[in-house]
């Protein structure tokens, strides 16, 4: 049976973020045109420069399909078969981040990175594991703490006080929650090293998430693959959006047992009237410590 071999056509930065992906396994090559060779997973992958403004990427051998789907969307989708029932994008190891609590008023924010080996992916079918958010509470409080036990992770919680107080020091929601994720994933690839396929649920674009990670004793995850929709794409980042939800309801359940209160989430109308309830059983000092006071729901009556 003769190798799979697959094409695809992809901008300059496409093709830079290819080829420092499978950096680690490049191995000698020449040839016309032959920007790079590398030898992953079963396949081989040739990067072919030239001045034109696109550039083409070979994949041949048994994983040629699997390992182009990473880079070419429209590979994805039209591809002809889906061979996983969930539709993700890549089903071999990985790492994954997401978060939670970025639109709460109350609650605070969460990040977690979760490592899903290849074997293990049935086992998140199994469990119904899919982007959280189409999940209810209920079946997330069922389903977590066997993940959480089953699965490494990374898991970052920002209390609002905290967040309140990076918020004076000039950071802004999209720059904390980069910087989370980044030590988050950290965390996780500083234990395994050799993963190369790493994916962020896209908030801000590449060069901005970058942009904010500038403390220069902090250190820089790189690589990493940004999309849209991650946790339907990416079945690592479904497995930490699950995860960071779990967290998150125990930590609204922490507050509600500790002021006696149903905390809402979000920051719609709901909260504002809680708001009122909650600052005139607490205080203005315990209250603000409670909420993210950029918000609009702090200054509004």
């Amino acid at each position: 049976m003769s190798e799979k071999s697959i094409t695809i056509k992809v901008d300059l930065e496409t093709f830079n973020k290819i080829k420092e992906a499978y950096s680690s396994f490049m191995i000698p090559s020449s040839g016309d045109y032959v920007d790079f060779v590398s030898e992953y997973n079963g396949t081989r992958i040739t990067g072919y420069s030239s001045t034109k403004s696109k550039r083409s990427v070979i994949f041949k051998g048994k994983t040629a399909k699997e390992e182009a789907e990473k880079w070419s969307v429209t590979l994805l989708d039209n591809s002809k078969s889906k061979k996983e029932e969930l539709h993700y994008v890549d089903i071999d190891e990985q790492i994954g981040s997401d978060e939670v609590g970025v639109g709460d008023y109350l609650l605070p924010m969460i990040v977690v990175a979760a490592y899903l080996p290849k074997f293990k992916f049935s086992r998140l079918h199994e469990l119904g594991v899919t982007d959280s958010k189409k999940l209810t509470d209920k079946k997330i409080l069922e389903i977590a703490p066997l993940l959480i036990k089953e699965f490494e992770y990374s898991k970052l919680t920002l209390p609002n006080s905290k967040y309140n107080e990076m918020i004076l020091k000039g950071e802004n929601l999209n720059s904390l929650k980069a910087k989370m994720h980044n030590r988050a994933l950290y965390n996780l690839h500083k234990k395994y090293i050799d993963v190369i396929a790493i994916y962020v649920d896209q908030f801000v674009s590449e060069d901005k998430y970058y942009s904010y990670l500038n403390d220069k004793n902090e250190p820089v995850v790189k690589g990493i693959s940004f999309k849209t929709k991650g946790e339907s794409r990416f079945p690592s980042v479904a497995l930490a959006s699950c995860i960071a939800r779990y967290f998150f309801l125990l930590e609204k359940k922490a507050l509600e047992e500790k002021y006696g209160l149903e905390f809402p989430s979000g920051a719609g109308k709901k909260v504002d009237e809680f708001k009122k309830v909650l600052l005139k059983k607490v205080g203005q000092e315990e209250y603000d410590k409670l909420v993210k006071k950029n918000f609009k729901n702090y200054s509004s009556k």
